[in-house]
């Protein structure tokens, strides 16, 4: 559940928001950063660069050619003096005698590169150099002297220098904390929009989820409230849409089911007075039939015959009838299962074609009701007889536990060529038939809907299968307790 929360929507518009106000703050905030280091730098560099030609041009002046040792050690100190706060380091260099404004200061910043680059042109320059955990500004420029007729001649003097750079790596360092705290509200404020936006999303579905739910469980005149009109309102108008077409169609639908279940329960209610009619006077022609001619005797056999199954049929009719309008009634009794068993097969003389495997009497007994066990077992076995082969064999056992319940298990299995497996989804239907072109069967073909039905009401299962070792078997599962449920009639 907790995986399954996480891929929610809620969770995946946060990690978006989030996502995209990550990348922009990062990206705003890289691009403000280096557009303001590259300022604060620049501007410093540019400061120092030019106090120091002014300071370098002013003291050029008092230089004397060629200079000497005390002359390059003076022009070190006093340029360095001229900074007010003492933090510029000086090295003047001419020739193979240098001086610096710092005694024995390696100027290991002055880099052979910027010596050369300084020594083979007229320009400034200058190299930012990090070591020891500080950023330096090292500056190195040529001295010149106005020649007459000639303009700017180089002296051969050359000087270098190296101004360490904490303020504006102080300035630096204040502006990523800024930028690092910008992004950090930026996410605050990306997750609480991607809340709000997600509730605006998922309060609408909420409401699809919980009226799809309501559709499913029956109440087909669920509404939804359309509120704006953007995709979501036309998604939930399109919903209302739906389901009032659905209502409009299953109302049409249980009217007309429920007009042909009364038509069902009316035509067999009228035929039972003429099939009573009928029945007596075909017994009596039973009884004569011997002393009729041959023709006229097959011919009452016949019609005794199919008036026998047109009077099952219209029995069957009417137990159907019950189940629809759930006016079928249990009369419960606690009875000996095995025992039943044994008198639906004598009652109906199958005693000698069916092998049975039954316990010992008294061994299984549940409360259960006689005269609808006594129809599920005679139809099952009766569908065995007619559509299987013999031998049939009908046993009866008990499985499961105290703790999960035991049940009565009834096995009816018969020795022919099985159901197909197309057909074994569709056996307990009513009237359904596997073979298309068969127009008329012996049965009702309403017989194993009605075994259905009956092993529903006792709370059981009936299952189809075919056996490992050949033909169809009927397996029917029975609780032996019902808890709650008193031995008197019930609905």
């Amino acid at each position: 559940m907790r995986a399954r929360r996480l891929r929610g929507l809620r969770p995946r518009l946060v990690v978006a928001f989030g996502l995209v106000a990550a990348v922009a703050a990062a990206t705003t905030g890289a691009l403000t950063f280096r557009e303001a280091r590259t300022g604060v730098l620049q501007q410093s560099q540019d400061a120092v660069i030019r106090q120091l030609r002014t300071q370098v041009g002013q003291l050029a002046d008092g230089l004397s050619y060629p200079p000497g040792q005390q002359t390059l050690q003076r022009f070190a100190s006093d340029l360095a003096d001229t900074e007010a706060q003492g933090h510029w380091r000086v090295l003047v260099a001419f020739r193979e005698e240098s001086a610096s404004s710092v005694a024995g200061d390696p100027f290991t910043e002055v880099t052979p590169a910027v010596r050369e680059a300084v020594g083979s042109s007229r320009a400034t320059v200058f190299q930012r150099v990090r070591g020891d955990g500080h950023t330096s500004l090292v500056v190195g420029m040529p001295v010149t002297f106005d020649a007459p007729g000639e303009g700017q001649v180089l002296s051969g003097v050359q000087v270098f220098l190296v101004v360490p750079q904490a303020v504006e790596q102080a300035y630096v360092d204040a502006l990523v904390t800024a930028v690092e705290r910008a992004m950090v509200v930026a996410l605050a404020l990306a997750v609480v929009l991607a809340l709000l936006a997600a509730r605006g999303v998922l309060l609408p579905v909420r409401a699809l989820r919980h009226a799809t739910r309501s559709i499913a469980e029956g109440r087909l005149d669920t509404r939804l409230a359309v509120n704006g009109s953007d995709e979501l309102a036309d998604l939930s108008d399109t919903f209302n849409e739906t389901a009032a077409a659905l209502e409009t169609s299953v109302a049409e639908l249980r009217e007309m089911e429920a007009k042909a279940r009364r038509f069902a329960a009316d035509v067999s209610h009228e035929l039972r007075t003429p099939l009573a009619a009928m029945s007596a006077v075909t017994d009596v022609l039973d009884e004569d039939a011997a002393r009729l001619d041959p023709d006229t005797a097959t011919a009452v056999r016949l019609i005794s015959a199919e008036t026998e199954k047109l009077a099952r049929l219209v029995d069957d009719l009417m137990e159907i009838s019950r189940f629809d309008a759930d006016a079928a009634v249990l009369h419960l009794d606690e009875i000996d299962l095995a025992e039943s068993v044994r008198r639906t097969l004598a009652s109906r003389g199958w005693s000698d074609s069916v092998e049975t495997r039954l316990p010992a009497p008294g061994t299984v007994r549940a409360h259960v009701d006689p005269r609808r066990l006594d129809v599920v077992v005679a139809n099952l076995i009766g569908n065995a007889l007619r559509h299987g082969a013999r031998p049939v064999r009908v046993g009866l056992h008990t499985r499961g536990t105290t703790r999960t319940g035991r049940l009565a298990v009834i096995e009816v299995w018969d020795s022919g060529p099985g159901i197909p497996a197309a057909v074994l989804p569709h056996v307990f239907e009513r009237f359904y038939k596997s073979d298309t072109a068969r127009v008329r069967s012996e049965g009702s073909g309403l017989g194993l809907s009605i075994t259905a039905e009956n092993v529903r009401m006792h709370g059981g299962a009936v299952r189809a299968a075919n056996h490992p070792a050949g033909g169809a078997l009927f397996t029917v599962e029975l609780p032996l307790r019902r808890d709650g449920l008193p031995e008197e009639d019930r609905s």
